[in-house]
């Protein structure tokens, strides 16, 4: 697959498929997919985070700066 191109669905299922990408069961960890949040393993119960994407620390950085921020903000 071309480094710019986009994978297809059929792709992104199999490395969400694949027990290899997922450590200890719960952590997914692909460095070959781009996304930041994929689905869960049980895709009803939302997303979780690629912690093979640099990225994904950011945007957990991110959330619980903001949700500090919030609390203080409720006392």
């Amino acid at each position: 697959m071309n480094l710019n191109q986009k994978p297809d669905l059929d792709t992104l299922n199999k490395w969400h498929d694949d027990p290899s990408n997922w450590k200890f069961g719960i952590f997914y960890y692909n460095k070959e997919d781009k996304r930041i949040f994929p689905p869960k393993r049980l895709a009803i119960l939302g997303w979780t985070v690629n912690f093979a994407n640099p990225y994904s620390y950011l945007s957990l950085i991110g959330l619980l700066i903001v949700i500090y921020s919030f609390s203080e903000y409720l006392k």
